[in-house]
């Protein structure tokens, strides 16, 4: 796949487009690296695979969310431009444009896989005769577990057009009756109870996607009909939820709303092979397409469900397996997280490193007598929750527990709700937090009796409470026991709780409160220092770039001279390397077999010698205008030296020196994979292969050093 994927830019002449990058485009853009991995050499071949599922899955969530808030807003002839400079119907048309774009590029990439797949023994078939056994055996699955699920149904004046639901796909007959040979219309839509894909059995692996299979079983299901031809598709809906301000009961308000969300206005169809015009013009006319985008392929529909060959158990075509390390300094004090917690600060670098010790906190404060409270913030907890049943062990073990569980987080909401009930049922005080912002800071905060006093023990992250997405997402875990941490949290938690607007904070920052200020200080010090000859520099590493006023203070601070390194996983708003607007500035985006998720702020400070300490904070918050706005997130200095060097010299500096799996922004948009050179690093493989984040001077390799120096003094 050509490495300079997508230009980004708008194309808006405006001076204020000329700023920034439109978001939509740029985050398709960020999809288009993911799909890159889909054809990268050095992969395994279902790996391969994995990442073309993952961005259909991205690509089918940014279409229900995204670009149904774009169609929305058309409909309601809204013209307020982006700020790139485009109008709604502007952007809209734009950015049909890309995703039918990247949509080509994906089916181009599944053939191709498809031909390496059989190669190696796995294939996907579609209506090419099978021998005798394999026939039989579907006709069999058919009947079995098949038919009793789907229901035909006559398209006539007699019968009304079915609800076709979000995701849903469809297969439409067209057929004549044998009897009288009149012509009939039938569709058949497919449960999400069935699978994507039926495996035949036996050693050779063999799938069949589960519209093929109807389309095979057309004589089974419309016996005494001969079959003129069919069409496959496929529907998604506008799948966003907005917030009535009127809402009395959040609770039930989500109830319903996610039942309405399941009828949301279609905002994508897709159309499979050689469609019957009639059929088509029918199915426009049913789900009232307005303002939505159609997509006609003669590949495969729904490209997210490969996943489900991605199981295939064919470990060679495979990563290697990795088992996270349990943190030596916890193993050093018999598993006591407490003691540990409570001799030093320690950070935790996820997945490198387990998740488990998270759950372990919650658990050991759960059965430590000692423990009088734990309050806990939830935003994505999974199906399968330790934390939850450790929050549910320590109230029923009459500890007083309180859990922020946020209803607004997109997609979960419906697995929260049912955790707030089981939580509310064990005697947990279970707090939904404001109607109109998302409780997004990652916060535990356990308070200990220990002698005549009491000690909080807090863990802040970067990431979700989600044993599933802690082995694929880089996070880190900061736990800690000072004090003005702990008091710091307990004001956070009132916050949310009693709409207690905390006076003053000691050293956190929350948002929507004081977050977008302190980094805003941080920055305008950075200008200061550089103007006065001082050190200057600014390194970041982000999920999102978004926000114009954020990024204005960094182009002020780049034309002071602050050297400005950012790593920007997915979508960023900011142009680099502008001569006069962003020179000093560069951008990379990192893609590879972990999700890089962790945010990280530092700030040279006016640092030079080795001594010389970098302001470094971590965070829940990425750099967009919701997170500083509408969100309540959380900005954790790092003051032990040691975390300090962990954080810094080695999880910054790794994300910078990387060379295998980062890609450069330029200034047209466009980005461009780096060369790998004899000196090339992987920093997934580094993390994996060490065997901690042990503090100062770790080697990035066997005999290389981590150029420290380099990077106090703004060296990129």
């Amino acid at each position: 796949m050509n490495s300079a994927v997508v230009n980004v830019g708008s194309g808006s002449s405006s001076s204020y487009g000329a700023r920034f990058f439109n978001r939509e485009l740029s985050w398709l853009a960020f999809n288009h690296r993911v799909l890159a991995e889909a054809r990268n050499p050095d992969y395994p071949l279902l790996e391969q695979l994995r990442f073309l599922s993952i961005s259909g899955s991205n690509l089918d969530e940014f279409l229900m969310v995204r670009v149904a808030g774009l169609a929305g807003q058309v409909r309601r002839r809204i013209e307020q431009v982006s700020i790139d400079g485009l109008t709604p119907t502007q952007q809209l048309a734009a950015t049909h444009r890309a995703v039918l774009e990247l949509g080509q590029a994906q089916q181009r990439i599944w053939r191709e896989l498809q031909g390496e797949l059989a190669g190696v023994g796995i294939a996907v078939v579609g209506q090419e005769p099978l021998d005798a056994a394999g026939s039989a055996w579907l006709d069999g699955y058919v009947r079995e577990h098949v038919l009793p699920i789907i229901t035909p149904q006559a398209i006539d004046p007699a019968h009304p057009f079915p609800f076709v639901a979000n995701q849903g796909i469809g297969v439409l007959f067209s057929l004549r009756r044998s009897s009288d040979r009149a012509p009939v219309m039938e569709m058949v839509l497919l449960p999400h109870a069935l699978p994507r894909f039926v495996r035949l059995p036996g050693e050779a692996a063999v799938y069949i996607s589960i519209e093929n299979l109807i389309r095979r079983a057309a004589g089974q299901l419309f016996p005494g009909f001969d079959v003129l031809g069919h069409g496959t598709f496929r529907v998604l809906r506008d799948s966003d939820i907005e917030i009535e301000e009127d809402a009395e009961d959040l609770v039930r308000y989500f109830r319903t709303a996610i039942q309405r969300r399941r009828r949301g206005s279609v905002v994508v169809l897709q159309l499979q092979g050689d469609f019957d015009p009639a059929a088509e013009q029918m199915l426009r006319n049913q789900l009232s397409l307005d303002h939505a985008l159609v997509i006609k392929t003669d590949g495969l529909i729904g490209v997210a469900g490969l996943s489900a060959i991605v199981e295939e158990d064919r470990p060679e075509l495979k990563f290697e397996p990795y088992s996270p390390r349990y943190p030596e300094r916890i193993l050093e004090h018999d598993g006591d997280c407490f003691a540990a917690i409570g001799e030093k600060d320690i950070v935790i670098h996820h997945p490198y490193e387990s998740f488990e010790v998270v759950v372990d906190f919650l658990r050991q404060a759960a059965e430590d007598p000692d423990v009088i409270a734990i309050k806990q913030t939830l935003y994505r907890a999974g199906k399968q929750s330790a934390v939850i049943a450790a929050l549910i062990q320590a109230a029923e073990a009459g500890k007083s527990v309180t859990a922020v569980v946020e209803l607004k987080a997109r997609f979960d909401e419906e697995q929260n709700l049912l955790w707030a009930s089981q939580l509310e049922r064990a005697g947990v005080q279970v707090i939904y937090g404001f109607v109109d912002w998302k409780t997004h800071a990652k916060v535990s905060m356990v308070v200990r009796r220990e002698g005549d006093s009491y000690r909080t023990y807090c863990h802040f992250g970067t990431g979700n409470y989600h044993p599933l997405t802690a082995r694929i997402y880089t996070d880190l875990s900061f736990f800690t026991a000072d004090p003005r941490s702990g008091r710091d949290a307990g004001r956070l938690f009132n916050f949310i709780t009693g709409y207690v607007e905390p006076k003053e904070l000691e050293i956190l920052a929350i948002s929507p409160l004081g977050l977008r200020q302190e980094l805003y200080r941080c920055i305008e010090q950075e200008r200061l220092n550089a103007e006065a000859g001082k050190p200057a520099a600014i390194w970041a590493k982000l999920n999102s770039l978004t926000d114009p006023e954020l990024i204005e203070q960094l182009y002020a601070a780049s034309g002071a001279g602050v050297k400005v390194s950012l790593v920007v996983r997915g979508i960023c708003c900011l142009k680099p390397g502008v001569a006069g607007m962003s020179e000093n500035i560069v951008v990379k985006s990192i893609i590879g077999r972990f999700l890089e998720h962790s945010r990280i702020w530092a700030f040279a400070n006016g640092a030079e010698l080795p001594n010389g300490e970098a302001r470094l904070y971590i965070s829940s918050a990425d750099a967009m205008s919701r997170n500083f706005d509408r969100r309540v997130e959380v900005l954790v200095p790092i003051g032990n030296a040691t975390v300090h060097d962990q954080v810094l010299d080695q999880v910054m500096m790794a994300n910078l020196l990387d060379t295998e799996q980062s890609w450069l922004l330029e200034p047209d948009g466009s980005y461009h994979r780096l060369p790998k050179g004899e000196a090339s690093f992987n920093l997934h493989r580094y993390f994996m292969t060490n065997s901690s984040l042990s503090g100062r001077g770790a080697a990035l390799e066997s005999g290389q050093q981590v150029p420290k120096l380099a990077l106090r003094r703004g060296g990129r």
